[in-house]
């Protein structure tokens, strides 16, 4: 069996793993993953109980009680980076022994929801709407560090955008991963949508937006929105999600994005209260995951 060393295994003082400073006991069976640190008090305000609660950095992780039901809240920050330190760091608190540094032999799985605020490429998607990701397309390059990505990416849809958007040699090969079946099909009944949400590694020109620099690709913002594989259209922008399916599948996790749309893109319209926006997705969320937990506890 596997024993990982200190430099590759970092643990604190108090021999948790370092970045998120979590060892198993302290994460629920289900995790919600938010981009903003000042979000997670305002999912963690409705629990009845708070269990523990810890910081380091960006990363702040509230864990109690929600309806009876057991729920991690964490902070990730922003981007594909820090997606890879969160999910690398989630599954070595659950996954290995962090005493003697060896994989356990049975595995946790977790069901981990990404909760953000996302850009819509689709004039039809309303401001304030939900958009659940059924795929997420990686425009970032991160998944393509990580040995067996063939065995989860899908090359069709990859191969159809990169020939569609003419996409540039110089930037990263595109990689598409699904999400958990399972939580996209009980989701479903509560958003607006479902589609392909494009992750970009960056906020300016990475999603077309030009200030003093200018943007390699032209109105890329165009291109993934007039994009179609099948029945499967690009809904919306954000940072994220890309990493978060792609290390998931090949931890072992069941994941989900769910994003509140703050800004529709072609329309070129923002939100006009972001807080109230934030709060139609916590609130729209809690209340479909706790109508699930009840589901589950009459079967």
């Amino acid at each position: 069996m596997t024993h990982f060393s200190a430099s590759e295994l970092i643990l604190n003082s108090k021999q948790r793993v370092y970045h998120l400073d979590l060892s198993a006991e302290h994460i629920a069976d289900d995790v919600i993953l938010v981009g903003d640190p000042g979000r997670v008090n305002k999912i963690s305000r409705h629990f009845s109980q708070l269990e523990f609660s810890t910081a380091h950095r960006e990363f702040i992780t509230h864990t109690g009680i929600y309806k009876g039901k057991r729920l991690s809240v964490i902070s990730t920050g922003i981007g594909t980076d820090n997606i890879d330190i969160v999910m690398n760091e989630l599954d070595a608190a659950v996954n290995i022994d962090l005493k003697s540094r060896k994989e356990l032999q049975h595995k946790r799985q977790l069901r981990i929801y990404r909760l953000g605020t996302s850009g819509a490429l689709q004039e039809n998607i309303p401001v304030n709407s939900l958009v659940a990701s059924a795929y997420g397309l990686g425009l970032d390059g991160l998944l393509h560090f990580y040995d067996s990505i063939e065995q989860i990416n899908h090359p069709a849809l990859c191969k159809a955008f990169e020939n569609h958007a003419s996409w540039p040699t110089a930037l990263p090969a595109v990689y598409a991963i699904p999400a958990s079946e399972k939580l996209l099909e009980k989701f479903k009944p509560a958003v607006f949508c479902t589609g392909i949400t494009a992750t970009a590694p960056g906020f300016y020109a990475p999603q077309g937006r030009e200030l003093r620099l200018n943007a390699r690709m032209k109105n890329i913002q165009g291109l993934l929105s007039a994009f179609q594989f099948k029945d499967l259209k690009i809904t919306n922008f954000e940072m994220e999600t890309s990493a978060l399916y792609g290390l998931g599948k090949l931890l072992g996790h069941e994941c989900l994005t769910v994003c509140v749309i703050i800004a529709n893109r072609m329309r070129n319209e923002f939100t006009k209260d972001l807080e109230g926006s934030e709060t139609i997705l916590i609130d729209t969320f809690l209340q479909q995951l706790s109508q699930l937990h009840d589901q589950t506890r009459t079967h």
